[in-house]
């Protein structure tokens, strides 16, 4: 699998494969990601430019999402989700459902911290379109979210091209996904509780004087 990815894995594609990733299609960005790094580590393609395609892919699929729920609303969502063509892309009412879960807990924030969650990363646009956020600010935190992930994942494919075989690397992805996820979330919950202390702390010397 990891070698037949190499052998298809250009720039095209990347930002193909991110944006199908990003509406319903089920695609993992592990498999697609760290893979193109692992390449790209080996001479045959520039990293940085992997990361950018796969964020901006990421970005115009969560896209589609938003306006798709912004202007049919939840009604239309449901039926697709609940339709042969939902089911063909793994989806149904009940993931939808958890997604509005997580974005109602959450709020805004959540399409930064969901795009790092397997099930919510590709559908945590949507309540955000049903919710009618501020596209630019969704824009904004989906662009955080994705590069974040992206630039994780290219930071893992780089670093198993000097110490794994291919095939090696595809059973450590498959194995340890969840853990990855984890280890991410609590970077990126570290990092906005750090900002939210540091502003309050400042408003309070500022109210102070």
């Amino acid at each position: 699998m990891i070698e037949f990815l190499l052998d298809h894995l250009t720039y095209p594609y990347i930002f193909l494969f991110m944006l199908l990733e990003s509406t319903v299609i089920p695609i993992p960005s592990e498999m697609i990601v760290a893979p193109a790094a692992y390449n790209a580590a080996t001479g045959h393609q520039d990293v940085f430019l992997i990361i950018l395609l796969a964020t901006i892919g990421a970005d115009c699929g969560a896209t589609i999402n938003y306006l798709i729920a912004r202007i049919y609303g939840r009604p239309f969502i449901y039926r697709f989700a609940n339709s042969k063509w939902g089911k063909m892309c793994l989806l149904n009412q009940e993931k939808v459902e958890q997604s509005e879960r997580y974005f109602d807990k959450h709020g805004v924030v959540a399409t930064l911290t969901g795009r790092l969650i397997p099930v919510i990363r590709h559908l945590i646009s949507i309540p955000a379109g049903l919710a009618k956020m501020n596209y630019w600010k969704f824009l904004l935190y989906t662009t955080i979210g994705a590069g974040v992930w992206h630039s994780f994942l290219a930071a893992l494919g780089w670093y198993f091209q000097s110490v794994l075989s291919l095939k090696e690397m595809e059973e450590i992805l498959d194995r340890s996904h969840h853990y990855l996820v984890a280890a991410v979330i609590v970077g990126i919950i570290l990092v906005i509780t750090y900002y939210i202390v540091k502003a309050k702390l400042s408003k309070k010397n500022q109210s102070e004087d």
